[in-house]
């Protein structure tokens, strides 16, 4: 039996990804119903969104006591975007806490290896909830 077949049977969503120039595996998703690529980021304890996609998402967001660290930048300032909708193709969760930090590292490192810029990060605590299933051979994400 095939890992598709077998985690469909135990009622997951199938998603497709793609790998990005730089290797790193993309997904489309939606907060608050607006469509936005993101990485997969199993290192990245929280799912994070750009500043500059505040607007994109319509999102309310506040100050947070937070420091962010990744991809060569530490001690960012961030805020915090609570009781958002995040949906990944058929997957989706309501209540949803995204930590919004300046992403801008992250982007000008994909442009720089000719890769499309993000508008955010799924982390750790997305993929703990979906009880996620990565499938690296056939680029899907599976989310329960």
């Amino acid at each position: 039996m095939s890992l598709k077949k077998l985690l469909e049977e135990k009622g997951y969503h199938r998603i497709k990804m793609k790998f990005t120039k730089t290797n790193h595996l993309e997904v489309v998703a939606k907060i608050n119903d607006i469509e936005g690529n993101f990485i997969l980021d199993t290192g990245a304890s929280s799912t994070c969104v750009g500043i500059e996609a505040i607007e994109h998402f319509d999102l309310l967001s506040e100050d947070s006591d937070i420091k962010a660290a990744g991809a060569g930048a530490t001690n960012m300032l961030t805020q915090v975007s609570q009781k958002n909708s995040l949906q990944i193709d058929k997957w989706k969760k309501k209540k949803v806490d995204l930590v919004v930090f300046d992403l801008k590292h992250v982007n000008e490192a994909l442009t720089n290896h000719k890769a499309e810029k993000v508008h955010g990060i799924i982390g750790a605590d997305i993929l703990k909830k979906g009880k996620a299933v990565i499938d690296y051979k056939n680029k899907a994400l599976f989310l329960k």
